[in-house]
């Protein structure tokens, strides 16, 4: 069945969590496809007074979804908005860094790494041919789309992965998002769209795609990707002559800050194949019900 399988995997992972401040649960499933090309991150204790929360809904393959979950949530804290209060501009920023890191020799390598191509037997990464500027001493420096040597010219992955974040600190929770994951909050029980679900039919982003020469068929960008922003996807990124904002695909996420009050429930991140099943409102209900008597994760659980 291709990259489909011909029963869906349907073993569980799923994780509760706490802090002084708030408490999560997670729940993650392969489903039908062949390799679990979905990742997430949950930092309730991102620093002293901030949580950070994301999904990541990878496709064409697991690395970009991976490398998201493992380093976007780090590169939001190095960034100097970040320090001076500037939450959204930060998150901003390292939507775009994503693209940046996964070019050139070291994004190579760590891509190499986080899609398991490791040869068992020598531990090495395999097809890598090493140089000296990609020892130790790369490690030093936060300049991964500039390293020399193999894989120098390395343009990037071809896979792709949404991403749905939302930071937590105090009463502010700034939301991002690329692709077509989704952001919910429950406020007094009605459910209240977050983020806004970015495919190609959309008029702001049909126009970007046609103007960056893309073109759209059948609701996919140049019959293939049924989504308009995405991190990873090199393919769409290529126009030397636009910035990364107006490339066919872009990473660009959309900001959304809100104001956390009395009447606020819950907010939940999930991937689209949630949203193919359950409009936004369904989805509160069935959390709102399932909290009355089960853990965090286990609605999370039983949605999947």
């Amino acid at each position: 069945m291709g990259i489909y399988l011909s029963s869906p995997k349907t073993e569980k992972f799923s994780e509760d969590g706490e802090n002084g401040k708030l408490r999560y649960g997670l729940s993650s499933m392969q489903g039908w496809r062949a390799t679990m090309e979905d990742a997430h991150a949950a930092l309730p204790d991102l620093d002293d007074s901030t949580s950070f929360f994301g999904v990541y809904d990878g496709h064409g393959g697991k690395v970009v979804a991976k490398f998201c979950a493992k380093f976007l949530h780090q590169q939001v804290l190095k960034h100097e908005a970040y320090i001076a209060g500037d939450i959204g501009s930060s998150l901003q920023k390292s939507f775009f860094r994503m693209d940046e890191m996964m070019r050139g020799q070291r994004g190579w390598r760590e891509l190499a790494v986080l899609g398991d191509k490791i040869n068992k037997f020598t531990g090495m990464i395999e097809g890598l041919i090493w140089s000296p500027r990609a020892g130790e001493n790369s490690e030093q420096h936060d300049d991964w789309a500039f390293e020399e040597g193999p894989h120098s010219d390395f343009s990037g992955p071809t896979s792709g992965s949404t991403a749905c974040v939302a930071v937590i600190r105090d009463k502010h929770l700034v939301v991002a998002n690329a692709g077509d994951s989704r952001c919910v909050i429950s406020r007094k029980g009605q459910a209240y769209n977050l983020s806004r679900d970015h495919k190609p039919d959309l008029e702001a982003e049909k126009e970007r795609i046609l103007k960056a020469g893309g073109f759209i068929h059948a609701g996919r960008i140049n019959g293939s990707l049924n989504l308009a922003r995405a991190i990873g996807d090199m393919e769409f990124k290529q126009n030397k002559f636009l910035p990364a904002e107006k490339q066919i695909v872009t990473a660009n996420p959309d900001i959304n800050t809100v104001e956390l009050c009395e009447d606020d429930d819950f907010i939940v991140l999930a991937c689209d194949g949630i949203w193919d099943c359950l409009s936004s409102q369904q989805l509160v209900d069935f959390i709102h019900e399932q909290l009355k008597s089960v853990s965090t994760s286990s609605p999370c659980t039983g949605v999947l």
